[in-house]
């Protein structure tokens, strides 16, 4: 049983959108930074103290106090892409820097002007994304490029990671928050529904791109955690919609040579 307050944030933001809250952004370009400024004004309403960062920082808010936890928050526009999202600064996880990491799923109506309601919301563990421990984001460079060697090629890494949109079904159009199976959660929560996620028996551990050829070739070792499996509990509030949380089919994604 683990102790988070993640379900302080969660109900907060509930009560916001129950209540008709619009985000509002400043420019037509600030939206990911507009949804950030919502869900920081619930932490506010909640009282969940976090240490002041910069807007590419990560997790988006490091909450002060214990347990030692962040929130990240993600933007989406609706209709629209929401099967996968980039992360240009660092991969899904749920622990961070030995902090428990929660991602903030908000979707807004892809249509509207400057000031618009949250679609659907989903605060989820990072463990859902990915349950990785032992990876460090790092980017390099590699130099002596071109005819006269003095062209450096930057490795800047972007990740596509899948939503929980498109990892479980039952969430869309709803207010869902999903933690690790087991977790205790306050009164007024009721579970609609469980995923269990299993480890792949092969994954990624490196990549090389040969410039002659026009090719990357993808670097893969067996998973020693291979078939571990990752149990997750949906949950509402009790007055909530009562639609169940399935897992969804999973297609895996191979990559296409250009």
């Amino acid at each position: 049983m683990a102790d988070t307050r993640a379900p302080t944030l969660f109900l907060q933001c509930e009560d916001a959108i129950r209540k008709g809250v619009f985000i509002t952004r400043e420019s037509a370009r600030d939206k990911e930074f507009a949804a950030q400024d919502w869900v920081q004004d619930r932490l506010d309403d909640a009282g969940l103290g976090y240490e002041e960062s910069g807007r590419n920082t990560y997790p988006d808010f490091p909450l002060t106090g214990e347990p030692s936890e962040g929130f990240e928050v993600k933007s989406l526009a609706h209709p629209g892409r929401d099967a996968s999202y980039d992360a240009n600064s660092q991969p899904p996880c749920g622990v961070h820097g030995g902090r428990t990491v929660f991602y903030v799923f908000v979707r807004y109506p892809k249509a509207g002007g400057t000031s618009y309601p949250v679609y659907d919301l989903v605060v989820c563990h990072g463990d859902f994304l990915n349950p990785a421990r032992d990876y460090e984001h790092l980017n390099d460079n590699v130099p002596n490029f071109g005819a006269y060697g003095d062209i450096m090629i930057r490795d800047r890494k972007m990740y596509v990671v899948r939503t929980p949109y498109a990892i479980a079904d039952g969430l869309a159009g709803q207010r869902t928050l999903v933690l690790p199976s087991g977790w205790s959660v306050p009164g007024g929560f009721k579970a609609v529904g469980e995923a269990e996620r299993r480890e792949a028996d092969v994954v990624a551990v490196g990549y090389e791109f040969d410039l002659k050829a026009s090719e990357l070739r993808v670097i893969s070792e067996p998973n020693p955690n291979a078939g571990r499996a990752h149990t997750f509990t949906a949950y509402r509030p009790d007055d909530g919609d009562d639609t169940e949380v399935t897992l969804a089919s999973v297609s895996v994604r191979r990559r296409r040579r250009r």
